[in-house]
């Protein structure tokens, strides 16, 4: 046999097959470097394409970047989604460990994003913000809520303040670790109960009514 003959052949990949190959390998590099640290050339290299055709799926660096950051973003969602159960505290417990973990795998980039979007570009802050949006819309989505629009309105401003409160506690919990993951966790779910005491009645019910010995 020649050696042409044992050369592997290069895959052949159809355009979203390859669209989707490099959104993949720009997600991995995200995880170890900020957004503006990823390297076009090796993202290139590593898919085994020339840094001209992978501009021939994304027209500049920043459509590429932006489609990196939504596939993140995504990915988020889908690993903080919990478990179904029938009790709503386990299930923010799930969700709390998972988002966690996952901000501890992706910390460079993370934090990169949460800290200082604009600086890398003012199109990353929509997604930061629609991401927030979805974490609220999940925690509605598992709660047995039926509240006037007024209430409802006033409900997800305030939500947005405690998913902020999150972020950042788990952030500085990251760089520092002065408590366990475990009580973090805790903290985290805490915070809600005593935050829902000061600002929706309804939303005390809906998180206690199966676990009434929370405080």
């Amino acid at each position: 046999m020649s050696t042409r003959d044992r050369t592997p052949k290069r895959t052949r990949l159809s355009p979203e097959e390859r669209r989707s190959q490099l959104i993949a390998l720009g997600v991995k590099m995200l995880g170890e470097r900020t957004p503006e640290e990823i390297s076009i050339s090796e993202i290139a290299a590593q898919a085994g394409i020339s840094r001209g055709l992978l501009f021939h799926y994304f027209p500049t660096k920043h459509d590429f970047l932006l489609a990196v950051v939504q596939h993140a973003n995504t990915d988020l969602l889908d690993r903080i989604t919990p478990a179904p159960t029938v009790d709503v505290l386990t299930m923010l417990r799930d969700s709390i460990r998972r988002y966690i973990d996952y901000v501890a795998e992706n910390r460079t980039s993370y934090r990169a994003l949460l800290r200082g979007p604009t600086s890398v570009s003012p199109d990353l802050r929509p997604l930061v913000d629609s991401t927030r949006e979805a974490v609220i819309g999940l925690i509605l989505t598992e709660l047995p809520l039926d509240l006037p629009e007024a209430r409802l309105t006033r409900l997800r401003l305030g939500l947005r303040g405690w998913v902020a409160f999150v972020e950042e506690t788990t952030l500085t919990w990251l760089g520092e670790e002065p408590i366990t993951r475990d009580e973090l966790v805790e903290l985290l779910v805490d915070s809600l109960v005593g935050f829902a005491r000061a600002l929706e009645p309804a939303l005390v019910d809906a998180l206690l009514g199966a676990d009434s010995t929370v405080a």
